[in-house]
């Protein structure tokens, strides 16, 4: 029998409302007992005086490339990454080469995911076919196979009638549909938020109607179909508000926002820097409060990294030549842990949206220190200092907006299935 004790923590467990010093006790993969003073007889101990003990996180909305552009990612790297950064479950969306649109592609992905991967992997299937936004997939044999939700993330749906087909079909297999909510004719070649700082910098702007104007007919769409919606990426104060209204009338919808769309706006583009460049856009100081209060008050369920590498040479050209997106698995806690500090967010508050609201959202057995759940948990040092160097990191690229910038609060240790595997002095201890 094997068996790990976690002992002297701060535990935070937002499933169960604990918010209490204690210990976590783990044999075989399960977490046995959750109380003060456990007996440490025949059990290897992981000291967490002074910091937090708190469910593996849980990431609803990864890239991890793998198949078809494993020289920005692939299954293994971005696995390491994420438990590195504390997620002991990462959601990977569905634009690889090929298309996650086939049960064979979902196969392909959990089996390199059960060799590979120290983080536990659920795949996202394609809601369209090659995500073209025209032809549905199969979504029951999809589901057979392993997939855990639909969206076509990175690009957008823009026929109303495809997308109320997707969701009208979603609920046969119970499963949520990820909307990317830009309306591509207002995005146009928009490369940056639109507004004073595009102007200034000469970029062509993405307004930040693009984004409501998509998420308003979505919210219509559920509502008539009464499906499941999931937003991704919230980025504005429209978006967030949008979302807030509709679930006070009782549409089933909810929502995500990233660690950088809580903490920085476009004026981190002055310098051209590719590393601020994503979709959506870094938007206005305006949006980012409002998603913070959306954080706040739970409007926004869950905070998700969007997690997107891209290799050296795609983001060393002009700011409106390069792809969007940015490596997020290893900062994330840092960054919101902002919320925090600032005192918008309580301590479980913030881990709820890091582990229950997210497993919640894909119905995954996570986010918890419920007795007789799988062991996966999280050590995290909420003061501890460090300067974030992305080709020191687990992830095989180096798009980080944070690159040698001084971060406080870590990740001191990840186990999954109760297992050890990554400890901050020792690094990822499997391979």
């Amino acid at each position: 029998m094997s068996r790990l004790l976690i002992r002297g923590g701060r535990v935070l467990d937002p499933a169960s409302d604990r918010d209490a010093a204690g210990d976590v006790l783990i044999e075989d993969g399960v977490i046995v007992a959750v109380d003060a003073d456990i007996d440490t007889r025949g059990a290897e101990v992981l000291d967490a005086e002074g910091v937090w003990i708190a469910p593996g996180f849980v990431d609803l909305h990864t890239h991890l490339r793998e198949p078809g552009q494993e020289y920005k990612e692939d299954i293994a790297s971005g696995g390491r990454a994420a438990v590195a950064g504390g997620f002991t479950s990462v959601a990977c969306m569905a634009n690889t080469q090929p298309v996650n649109d086939d049960p064979s592609v979902t196969d392909f992905i959990l089996d390199r995911a059960r060799t590979d991967s120290p983080a536990r992997v659920h795949p996202v299937a394609a809601a369209t076919k090659g995500l073209a936004g025209e032809v549905m997939t199969e979504m029951v044999a999809l589901v057979e196979a392993g997939a855990v939700a639909f969206s076509d993330d990175g690009k957008t749906i823009m026929d109303s009638g495809v997308m109320r087909r997707v969701l009208q079909y979603s609920r046969l297999v119970e499963r949520p549909v990820i909307t990317h909510a830009e309306d591509r004719t207002l995005v146009g070649d928009g490369v940056m938020n639109e507004g004073p700082v595009s102007t200034r910098l000469g970029l062509p702007g993405n307004p930040a109607v693009a984004e409501t104007v998509h998420v308003a007919r979505d919210i219509m769409l559920a509502e008539i179909t009464g499906a499941h919606l999931h937003v991704a990426h919230v980025s504005t104060a429209g978006a967030v508000e949008l979302v807030r209204a509709a679930r006070e009338r009782g549409v089933h919808v909810t929502a995500e926002v990233t660690p950088h769309h809580l903490v920085l706006t476009d004026e981190a583009t002055s310098g051209y820097d590719t590393n601020t460049k994503m979709a959506p856009p870094l938007r206005s100081a305006d949006d980012v409060r409002a998603c913070r209060q959306g954080v706040a008050d739970g409007t926004l369920d869950a905070i998700a990294t969007d997690h997107a590498p891209h290799a050296l040479h795609e983001k060393e050209v002009e700011f409106t030549e390069a792809p969007p997106g940015v490596i997020g698995f290893e900062t994330a806690l840092a960054v919101v842990l902002d919320l925090v500090r600032e005192g918008e967010l309580a301590p479980l508050e913030l881990i709820r949206r890091l582990t229950t609201d997210p497993a919640r959202i894909l119905s995954l057995t996570a986010g918890t220190l419920s007795v007789g759940a799988p062991a996966d948990v999280v050590v995290v040092d909420p003061e501890r200092r460090w300067t974030y160097d992305p080709s020191k990191g687990y992830s095989k690229s180096r798009n980080s907006p944070w690159n040698g910038q001084e971060l406080v609060g870590r990740v001191v240790a990840s186990v999954v299935g109760g297992r050890m595997v990554y400890h901050v002095d020792r690094g990822v201890l499997v391979q």
